[in-house]
C-alpha cells in the first residue's frame, strides 16, 4: 500500500493519471484500524481505474489540514489533483465498493 508524504504527494496524487482514493487515518483511531483492512481488501479489485494510497494524520500534519481532514477515517477521491468526493467514517467492504463505484461512475 503506498503511503502519502508532503514529499511524495505531488507525484503520485497531483500527477497522476488516473484518480486516486486516500486513506486519511491515525494509528490511535479504532474506526480507522477497522478500515484498514476493508481499504486494502478492495484495492486490487481497481488496479488500472483508481489508485489506493494512505495518509497518517499524524506523520503528515500539513496534508491533513491541507485537505481538511475533521474526522477519520477519511477517504477522499482526486482526480486530476482535485478533491472529486470524500467518504467519512467505516463501511464495510459491500458498502465501501458501492460508494467508491458510486463516486467512479459520476467523476
Amino acid at each position: 500500500m503506498l503511503e502519502l508524504t508532503n514529499a511524495n504527494w505531488k507525484k503520485e496524487v497531483t500527477e497522476s493519471k488516473i484518480p486516486v482514493i486516500v486513506d486519511f487515518w491515525a494509528s490511535w483511531c479504532g474506526p480507522c484500524m477497522m478500515m484498514g483492512p476493508v481499504f486494502e481488501k478492495l484495492a486490487p479489485s481497481y488496479a488500472g481505474k483508481l489508485n489506493f494510497a494512505k495518509a497518517s494524520t499524524e506523520e503528515n500534519r500539513e496534508l491533513a489540514m491541507e485537505h481538511e481532514i475533521r474526522s477519520i477515517p477519511c477517504l477522499i477521491v482526486f482526480k486530476g489533483g482535485k478533491e472529486a468526493d470524500r467518504l467519512v467514517g467505516y463501511k464495510t467492504e459491500a458498502v465501501l465498493k458501492k460508494e467508491i463505484d458510486a463516486v467512479l461512475a459520476k467523476i
